[in-house]
């Protein structure tokens, strides 16, 4: 279970968000809508959830395996639709070291093994208490 806590006092979109281990980012929007600008926009931080979460999942799996992964260079973008009824996000990877074409093919498939991508695949519910 993952556990984060979140506070936003007077200033104009500041949010802390802390872990239980004591972890601390800030969040933000950006200037044009209000912000300062201070740390990332929610939907960033969203987005960066599954670009650390993949390039984690591949670092692992291909060292397990003990492939030549030198780098994983990741790009997430995740767009809203005009009605906000639909949400694209596309993942684009890119796989630095020396390694075979069925090593690349694996590590795509490995990079759909990560849990935030399989939170963000499957029915989402949020409970508010």
């Amino acid at each position: 279970m993952a556990k984060i806590n979140a506070r936003i006092t007077k200033e104009l979109y500041k949010i802390e968000i802390k872990s239980p281990s004591g972890n601390m980012i800030i969040a933000d929007e950006p200037i044009d809508i209000g912000g300062k600008n201070l740390g990332f926009a929610p939907k960033e931080l969203l987005a960066s959830a599954l670009a650390a979460c993949t390039a984690a999942t591949l670092r692992m799996y291909a060292d397990h395996k003990k492939w030549d992964l030198q780098e994983v260079k990741l790009e997430i973008t995740l767009e809203q639709n005009e009605t906000k009824t639909k949400t694209e996000i596309v993942r684009k990877l890119e796989f630095i070291g020396d390694l075979s074409a069925e090593q690349k093919t694996r590590l795509m498939g490995v990079a759909n093994a990560c849990p935030v991508h399989k939170i963000l695949t499957n029915p989402i519910e949020i409970i508010n208490q």
